[in-house]
Order: C-alpha cells, then structure tokens, then sequence
C-alpha cells in the first residue's frame, strides 16, 4: 500500500501503526504531489491512504489517477477536512474511505482491513455532519433531495446500515444469515438504485438521502 501526505508527522504515525500489523505492507510514501505521482507508476499497490488537500487540493486528481492505474484499488482520505463538499468529491473521485485527521477513530489498520474485504472506513463525525444536515433540512429539501424512501427495500437499508457500522461483507453475511454473494448482490443493487460506484459513497448518499 501507498502513503501519501504533505504532513510528515502525520505520515510517519500512520506508516508507524501500519508496519505494527503483520498483515498490511507498505511498499512507498510521499510528501508532495510529485512524488505521489511517481509512487503510483513505480509501485504496484492495493491500497492508498491520501490527503486531498496535497498540493493544494490536488489530492482528488490523484485518486483519479490511482484509479485509472488500477481500478481494484482501495482509496481511503485522511484529512482535516470534513464538510459535505469534499466528502462528496472524494467518493465521487473513487475513494471508500474518508478518515477525519485527529478524531477518535485512527485505526489505520482496522480501516485498511475493511475496505479491503469490502466495507466501508468511515469516520463517525462525517456521518454524524451528514445525518445532522439532513435532520435539520425542512422536509420539503429533504423530499426534494432524498426521493422516495422506498428506493431501497427493507433488507437493503439492512445490509446498508451495517456496512455505515463498518462490517464487512462475510460479518453482514453472519448476521442476517444469508451468503457472502447475497450481500454483494444487495450492495450491486443499492449501488445502481443509489447510482454510486462504491461502498462508502452509498452509505454517505443514503445518510444524506434519510434511507438509513
């Protein structure tokens, strides 16, 4: 996996806990938006932890960029950022993570695990932002925003709510004790019904859509 943040001390702390876990493998790390660029064609990787604000917000062009290489890879953002509009652009660009820099959850590994097996890695705070927006909307915004809360069914808003609680899919699988492929097909038709491509973007749009 690649490491990619202007900050170096926040760099090194995540490198740190990563290199702690048996099962995680960095193979690069950057500082700069040139040296992200080079990283992503000299390396092969699954896995990106990134911040966005990298040259001066450049960041998402290389999410893009990290996707076009390779479009299995997982991306997670690691940012002081967290309002709607970069949230949104971060899934949009192709990420399945979106950790908020200093908050509670920093389990780097845990994150890294779960969008590898399928999950999403989504810091509570940006959920809580989203769900308080919404709440706070005037019903007629919300409608006008949200559609139909019927759009998903009832074992789709399911499957979707735990995977907001970052269980991956053979999890999801145990606790409403149906396969592994029935969740992927659920989350195949949530994704289409929702029109995203990933995970964690379903889950922000849903939230944002009042279907979770």
């Amino acid at each position: 996996m690649l490491v990619i943040d202007e900050d170096a001390g926040a760099r090194r702390a995540i490198a740190h806990e990563l290199a702690m876990d048996a099962r995680v493998r960095i193979v690069g790390e950057a500082g700069s938006l040139q040296e992200g660029k080079r990283l992503l064609t000299q390396h092969e990787f699954d896995v990106l932890i990134i911040d966005v604000r990298l040259g001066g917000g450049k960041g998402f062009e290389l999410i893009e960029s990290a996707r076009r290489h390779c479009s299995s890879v997982e991306v997670i953002v690691h940012s002081a950022l967290e309002d709607e509009v970069h949230v949104r652009r971060a899934f949009t660009a192709g990420a399945w993570g979106y950790l908020v820099k200093n908050s509670w959850f920093q389990d780097f590994a845990q994150a890294v695990l779960q969008v590898v097996n399928g999950g999403a890695a989504v810091s509570p705070s940006v959920i809580r932002h989203l769900l308080m927006r919404l709440g706070n909307a005037p019903l007629a915004l919300r409608e006008a925003e949200g559609g139909p809360r019927g759009v998903l069914s009832a074992r789709e808003r399911e499957v979707l709510r735990l995977v907001a609680e970052g269980h991956v899919t053979q999890d999801i699988a145990r606790h409403l004790s149906i396969s592994g492929r029935t969740v992927c097909a659920h989350m195949k038709n949530i994704c289409l019904k929702l029109q995203v491509r990933t995970r964690a973007h379903a889950v922000i749009a849903a939230a944002n859509q009042g279907l979770l």
